[in-house]
């Protein structure tokens, strides 16, 4: 699913009424339709419903969606921020004409009417910050009420642009529906209410693939399509990938076992775990299922001496994964970037194995047609390019695709929002995740999810890393939602992962979950 821009939103809008034969007014009758079916499903309860509305489309989307509403059963009024009806134009005029609920214009004052759900139609994607007068007003009263709040197409006042994680003067929302794809804000924001990720669906509303434009940002969630085709009935484990997870030291075993059993919970055919001799013990408790390699070691980490034998133990591997808990004594980075550079295995590389060429990052780079996949966080990144977190940090987007490019690697940059920077230039931003996975071993988790999709998906890499990065996330906020945040641990998200896998991003109503949990 591609993100837009507020422009590229309207430039969809206009080319699917011009050259497709929708017209506008049937797109704000499919989008407030849409808008009334999420509220009838999610707030069933919801008897009282106040639809405030703004003059322009956004408006016209909440006209539709109180007749709808109103026809379903609901108690509706409708608060209009304008003068009168003549101050409403076009289609947003027309919505209104055929409106039969309680209507109120209110040009100076608001006083919020008792009820069990508002809902927002006052400003969409148009709107640039910010807020004034009576919206303004609108807004502080609205912070302060306990009824959930649902935003049409984007909270009012949110400049649909942003990529900032909040914005402090916009409408509080405890769920968005917005239409045909997300916009920035959609995917980088958090709704601003005490439930720290709200609900955020995008409805079909009629507009065709062909009428949205060209762009190289999307959302990771779009590719856990390739999860739901059941496995062929003469399937065997050959035909799913044999992972090696190259990792661990002493005192820094549970990272190899938290990653290798992550590959296999999350599909892989075998899993071969690489560890030195003296933690093998310990790594190979993490399930029966898990092979093990004993790997020479000096001091407690991966000896340099293990290259003279690697053609015998990468013999039959399929994805190699490197880097969880191995240390940065100097013969294991000189182990890792010898490994990295002379095989041609798909390789993801992680923690210490990244940390391995923070002295000569010019090295870490593919050649043309091999996968390598690199999960650093801001830190790790910051030491590869040689420059501080807040650089890395302020500005994600452009640094990880230039790198990725550049690099010819898959760049998985970890942080608030995700991103998977692909060789071709294209983006992935992954809207899963929460701050209980802030935790030891989270990336362990993830580095093993990646390998095993790599190793059953080998010639979809793209689909698979964003698949994974989005597991693991969904995942994570699973946990969370069963648990209280604070006693989540990387472990409890491989125990979410089957849900995960289950979950589907589309429901029946046509609407598909770009945020939050539906």
């Amino acid at each position: 699913m591609k993100i837009l821009t507020a422009q590229q939103m309207g430039e969809t809008d206009r080319h699917t009424a011009t050259e497709f034969g929708v017209s506008m007014q049937q797109l704000m009758d499919n989008a407030g339709t849409a808008v009334a079916r999420f509220v009838l499903r999610r707030y069933p309860e919801a008897k009282r419903i106040v639809v405030f509305c703004g003059k322009g489309n956004n408006g016209g989307d909440g006209f539709v969606a109180a007749r709808r509403l109103r026809s379903a059963g609901k108690n509706v009024q409708v608060i209009v921020l304008a003068e009168g009806k003549e101050a409403l134009r076009g289609d947003a005029a027309n919505a209104f004409a055929a409106l039969d609920a309680p209507v109120t214009f209110a040009t100076e004052s608001i006083a919020l009417p008792e009820t069990d759900l508002y809902l927002d139609a006052v400003l969409g994607t148009g709107f640039k910050p910010p807020l004034r007068g009576l919206a303004l007003s609108l807004r502080e009263q609205l912070l302060a009420v306990t009824q959930p709040v649902v935003a049409v197409d984007v909270p009012s006042g949110w400049d649909a642009d942003s990529e900032k994680p909040f914005a402090d003067s916009a409408f509080p929302a405890d769920a968005v529906v917005t239409f045909t794809s997300p916009k920035l804000a959609h995917v980088f924001g958090q709704l601003n209410r005490d439930a720290a990720f709200g609900a955020v669906a995008v409805a079909d509303i009629g507009s065709p693939a062909e009428a949205l434009p060209a762009t190289n940002l999307t959302w990771t969630g779009s590719s856990k399509a390739i999860t739901e085709t059941p496995r062929p009935l003469n399937s065997n484990k050959g035909r799913f990938g044999h992972v090696m997870v190259l990792a661990g030291s002493r005192g820094k075993s549970g990272a190899a076992a938290m990653a290798s059993l992550a590959a296999l919970r999350s599909g892989a055919g075998l899993v071969t775990a690489a560890v030195p001799d003296s933690v093998l013990e310990a790594v190979a408790r993490i399930a029966p299922e898990l092979m093990t390699l004993s790997l020479k070691e000096n001091a407690g980490h991966v000896a340099l001496s293990n290259l003279d034998t690697r053609s015998e133990w990468l013999d039959k591997i399929s994805v190699l994964a490197i880097g969880p808990g191995l240390g940065t004594e100097p013969e294991t980075t000189g182990f890792v970037r010898r490994l990295v550079l002379e095989t041609t295995l798909p390789a993801v590389i992680d923690a210490d194995a990244l940390n391995a060429f923070s002295e000569k990052p010019e090295l870490l780079r593919a050649a043309p047609g091999r996968t390598l996949v690199l999960t650093p966080h801001p830190g790790e990144m910051a030491r590869l390019l040689g420059m501080t977190v807040k650089d890395v940090e302020a500005d994600r987007i452009p640094l990880a695709r230039r790198y990725a490019t550049e690099r010819n690697v898959t760049l998985v940059l970890k942080g608030w929002r995700t991103l998977v920077a692909h060789p071709d230039g294209e983006i992935s931003v992954n809207t899963t995740g929460h701050p209980a996975m802030s935790k030891g071993g989270s990336g362990d988790i993830l580095t093993g999810i990646v390998a095993a999709l790599l190793g059953q998906h080998p010639s979809r890499v793209k689909d698979a890393v964003n698949t994974a990065v989005y597991l693991h996330g969904l995942a994570g906020m699973m946990a969370a939602r069963d648990q209280d945040e604070h006693t989540v641990l990387a472990t409890d998200t491989l125990a979410h992962l089957s849900a995960a896998f289950r979950y589907r991003t589309a429901d029946e109503d046509g609407l598909t979950w770009v945020g939050g949990l539906r």
